[in-house]
């Protein structure tokens, strides 16, 4: 088939994944993975107050990236390459066995490198809890998705929890690495999903992380700076489209975004309380919003306004750069990684 078909049936593959089938179980998902090889690599470095300390924490992002970068390439170049011996004419395209199955493969990758539906299944559990009035489950249950005490925290502040880390990921779980993977294919999706989790893990300013997470925590904030820009854009295009408010989205973004600690987290975050008309506090480090404190079903609205932005990015952004970009980087480097095998074997 045409390498446009190819990656159009790429992302559809791989949404439909990502609402049909969702995450894999904690122990075989990739993030999962690598997280367990930064947790080797923390283990084994012992200096951490010496500025050579910032070198090792690039090398060690360097390091995980080729690993997973690299084995991802290799298998879907094998597999594209290997197979290609077997095939069929359908309405007048040559298509072989290899494609068919690089193409699920490659969808399933790029699924495990972001996503949109996995919200609604962590906050579902929360809502039933405090639905019946279980605050103590629920407070248990919304800890396992922010990093924040939620040993004391009242229904509103629960139900704002929910809320705060949904729109948040709208950029770190489906916006940016949706994008680098438009751009380059496999190795822009996995560049970002490295980068994110270790700072997640390593991106904290004390003596523990201060130079051994600088350079993923600065290499973050740069990969998400367009991203979480632009995304007010599609939170204000899916709030017209779906019935929120849609006025003023984009100037609260700008007005407000400042007020959380990352310099990235802010857009989205203020831009879907804007678009829901609501508050949202985390207690001692910032309230943004106008409108009331959001309730058990505005966790709902908000976790369906952000899937629907991220559908709305996906069709707009991800998929014409994918189709005209991203899709020869890909294939470009799978056979490049195929001739040099052929040259060793």
């Amino acid at each position: 088939m045409e390498l446009w078909i190819d990656a159009i049936l790429i992302v559809i593959v791989a949404l439909l994944i990502d609402r049909f089938i969702g995450e894999l179980p904690n122990k075989y998902h990739l993030l999962r993975w690598i997280g367990n090889i930064v947790g080797f690599l923390d283990k084994k470095i012992e200096n951490r107050s010496s500025k050579k300390t910032k070198v090792l924490g690039f090398l060690s992002y360097m390091f995980v990236l080729l690993v997973f970068w690299f084995l991802m390439m290799l298998i879907c170049s094998l597999i594209r390459n290997g197979l290609d011996g077997y095939h069929w004419d359908i309405a007048g395209m040559s298509v072989t066995l290899g494609e068919i199955i690089w193409i699920i493969v490659t969808a399933f990758m790029f699924k495990l490198t972001y996503a949109i539906f996995s919200f609604r299944h962590h906050c579902n559990p929360i809502q039933d809890d405090l639905r019946n009035g279980n605050v103590a489950e629920a407070r248990k249950k919304v800890q396992m998705i922010v990093s924040r005490d939620t040993s004391s925290l009242d229904e509103e502040h629960i139900t704002s929890a929910c809320c705060e880390t949904i729109s948040e990921n709208l950029v770190d779980s489906v916006v940016s690495p949706t994008f680098y993977f438009g751009w380059l294919g496999m190795t822009g999706a996995i560049m970002f999903r490295c980068a994110n989790l270790m700072d997640a893990m390593w991106g904290y300013l004390n003596e523990k992380y201060g130079n051994l997470g600088f350079f993923v925590a600065k290499f973050d904030d740069v990969l998400g700076f367009v991203t979480s820009r632009i995304s007010p854009v599609f939170v204000a295009l899916t709030a017209w489209i779906f019935g929120y408010e849609h006025k003023g989205v984009i100037a609260a973004a700008k007005e407000e975004h400042r007020k959380t600690p990352s310099p990235n987290s802010g857009w989205p975050m203020t831009a879907v309380a804007r678009a829901m008309r609501i508050r949202m506090e985390k207690i001692g480090v910032y309230v943004m919003g106008k409108g009331e404190m959001p309730s058990i079903d505005d966790v709902t609205r908000c976790y369906k306004l952000v899937e629907r932005t991220s559908l709305i990015f996906v069709i707009l952004i991800t998929l014409p750069l994918f189709i005209f970009i991203g899709i020869h980087i890909q294939v470009f480097i799978e056979d490049r990684i195929f001739d040099l095998l052929g040259m060793i074997m």
